[in-house]
């Protein structure tokens, strides 16, 4: 039996464009996104976990950037059903916007979200410098996903506009591979610092 996400939208018509995160974004078919953590323990457990799930994690943890605690998370720490609701307001606002499956989008979305190179540390002699390094599908996922929650949290934080809303044009801009908005930005930023690090 299919179902669809959030009872109205078919994964199955979703086409994910970039080769290297196809493997990594789960849009199987299931009733409701919420697993459990029942793959916890596993290596490679978030592979299988479906991608509106994973986007609803991550924004339970807006308020961390990099190590470091920028701002408050909110009062969206550990309520899923909170999340749960965002980001189905989102996908609806998303649909009347854009006229299109709003999985479509985020797919779109996160494909031009997620960087491709970003440099690491390396110590040679007691001297420290960047050395620019390819990202791992995976991570590159999870840091799309995180910059998308971010954006959304940051244009949403002491503002009229709800988070439902600012996820949704978060989501819109990012599909549509806009600079202004937060998580194209960022991406450009990291591999614009890794190109010069090469």
């Amino acid at each position: 039996m299919e179902f669809k996400v959030f009872g109205k939208w078919d994964p199955t018509d979703v086409v994910v464009e970039d080769p290297g995160l196809r493997r990594y974004l789960s849009l199987k078919s299931i009733a409701v996104p919420h697993s459990s953590a029942r793959n916890a323990n596993k290596q490679f457990h978030q592979i299988e976990v479906h991608l509106v799930e994973r986007l609803m994690n991550k924004l339970m943890v807006t308020g961390h950037e990099g190590k470091t605690h920028k701002r408050s998370s909110g009062r969206n720490t550990g309520k899923k059903m909170g999340t749960y609701k965002i980001v189905r307001d989102a996908f609806e606002i998303i649909e009347r916007r854009s006229k299109k499956n709003p999985l479509q989008v985020l797919v779109s979305a996160v494909s031009n979200a997620s960087p491709r190179e970003e440099t690491t540390m390396l110590k040679y002699g007691g001297v420290s410098y960047h050395q620019s390094v390819d990202v791992s599908p995976k991570r590159r996922l999870d840091v799309a996903l995180r910059y998308l929650a971010v954006g959304a949290a940051k244009s949403a934080f002491k503002k009229k506009k709800s988070m439902a809303q600012a996820l949704a044009e978060e989501i819109i801009s990012a599909s549509k591979h806009d600079t202004k908005c937060y998580s194209v930005g960022r991406k450009d930023e990291i591999e614009r610092v890794a190109k010069a690090a090469r």
